[in-house]
This record gives C-alpha cells, sequence and structure tokens, in this order.
C-alpha cells in the first residue's frame, strides 16, 4: 500500500517546526494536528504494477494465481468456477470509518461485488459472511433474474440501489464508484450518483438482517474495522484507482 505525499507531508513538518518553537506545552497539539492531517489524506490501494497491499482471503502469504495486473488493472481472471468462495482477495489494512473510489467494470453476464468490515477466521468460508457487500453485477446480460437487492450499486441483499437516479455503464465501459461509511450511516455513489443512503442499527436495518438472506450467517457486520475485499464470483472483472481516506 503506498501512501501519497506532497503538500500534506509539508503541511505536517510545519506544524512540527511550529510547535517545537512553541515549547513543550505544544506538544499534545501537534500530535493532534499530525492525526487529524493523516486521517484526511488519500491512500492507494492499488499501486497499478503489482498486489502489493493484498492476500487471498485467509490464506495469508500464500501465491495468488486467479487475480493479476494487466495495463495498469487489477484483474480478476474468474477462475472459482462460479463459487462465490475460495478466490477473493482482502486488503492487508483494515479501515473503520472510510470513503472508499475506485472504478471497475464486468465481462457480460458477470457478477462480482467489493466487502467491507470484513473480518478474516477459519471459520468463515468468505468475506460475504462478516462484510457488507456493494454489489458489482452485469445487470442486463445476467443469466438469471435479479432480486432489486443483487442489482449493480446495492447493499448486497440488504439496501436497493435507486434505480431512479442509476446510471449503469454498458458492459465494457468503466463505471466509477464510491462508499462513504461515517459511525454507521452508509452511501453507495455509482457514476456521480447516490444510489443507496442508509443507517446501520434501524428497525428496518435489524428487521432485514435477521430475517432475510443474513438469518444464517449471524456474524454479518459484527465489526466497524476490517478489511476491503474483492470478489471472484467466476466471471471476469476490473478494477483500477482506488483509493481510501479514514475519516475521524
Amino acid at each position: 500500500m503506498r501512501q501519497k505525499t506532497g503538500l500534506v507531508t509539508t503541511a505536517i513538518f510545519s506544524v512540527i517546526a511550529f510547535s517545537c518553537n512553541q515549547g513543550d506545552q505544544k506538544t499534545d497539539e501537534t500530535a493532534t494536528a499530525i492525526e487529524e492531517t493523516a486521517i484526511t489524506e488519500w491512500i492507494s490501494l492499488f499501486d497499478g504494477r503489482s498486489l502489493t497491499g493484498w492476500h487471498g482471503f485467509n490464506k495469508g502469504d500464500s501465491a495468488i494465481n486467479n487475480w493479476v495486473v494487466e495495463d495498469s488493472v487489477l484483474t480478476c481472471l474468474g477462475k472459482t468456477g462460479g463459487k462465490d468462495t475460495g478466490g477473493d482477495i482482502v486488503s492487508n489494512t483494515s479501515f473503520g470509518n472510510f470513503e472508499l473510489e475506485w472504478e471497475w467494470k464486468i465481462s457480460e453476464g458477470g457478477n462480482s461485488g467489493l466487502m467491507y468490515h470484513v473480518v478474516e477466521d477459519p471459520k468463515y468460508k468468505g468475506p460475504y459472511e462478516t462484510g457488507p457487500e456493494y454489489q458489482l453485477i452485469d445487470d442486463i446480460g445476467f443469466p438469471g433474474t435479479l432480486e432489486n437487492w443483487q442489482q449493480a450499486g446495492a447493499n448486497y441483499a440488504m439496501n436497493p440501489a435507486d434505480n431512479a437516479k442509476k446510471k449503469l455503464s454498458p458492459v465494457g465501459e468503466w463505471n466509477s464508484s464510491k462508499i462513504v461509511y461515517n459511525n454507521g450511516h452508509v452511501e453507495h455513489w455509482l457514476n456521480g450518483q447516490k444510489v443507496v443512503d442508509f443507517e446501520e442499527g434501524t428497525p428496518a436495518w435489524e428487521k432485514e438482517k435477521k430475517e432475510g438472506k443474513w438469518k444464517d450467517f449471524p456474524d454479518y457486520k459484527i465489526v466497524n474495522e476490517g478489511k476491503i475485499a474483492l470478489q471472484d464470483h467466476g466471471d471476469r472483472a476490473w478494477f483500477r484507482n482506488m483509493r481510501i481516506k479514514k475519516l475521524p
């Protein structure tokens, strides 16, 4: 994972220099200023050259053979044979409150997803057992009927995307997406439009969690800090320009 430098770094050292001139009583203020500056800095999740910063879910340092970098694009080769476990990759770093931006495209009829607050543990078969998923899918060409909560941009199996606002690019063209997670308030953005907006823990959210797909997965969304995951659902998918910013 590579952290951007430049004006932010200059600002940090300026704060340090000023504080030193003011004496020891400024130490705590300096630490706070540095921490707040670091929180607002964008961090690259993909360097465009390698899989640095990522590993297979529950696979530690084992080699990754179903994700490659092609033309500066993180590419899922879709080697799971249609299964929704076994090929996912997760970030080495965990995140709590964040703003995450990325670009993606999917193969014809393809299915994938991006998850967050994922917990790694041998008792879990896949990231989806713990992490909410931003659904990435070919709404038009998928070979089957999709519920609204299965369509692109949705908080999978929980909160459908607003189709009146959604503008999904044709298969083969890039989409831009964003997730904002801030103390339980969640937003999904797709191609410049906010298509999902909800609060965790509300009666409606709890009802859906307990009665819907996740009724058999009691550890779904059990933590407020965890890994970012990219899903290999057996289809080719492409990711680029992935960056994240920690929020207070």
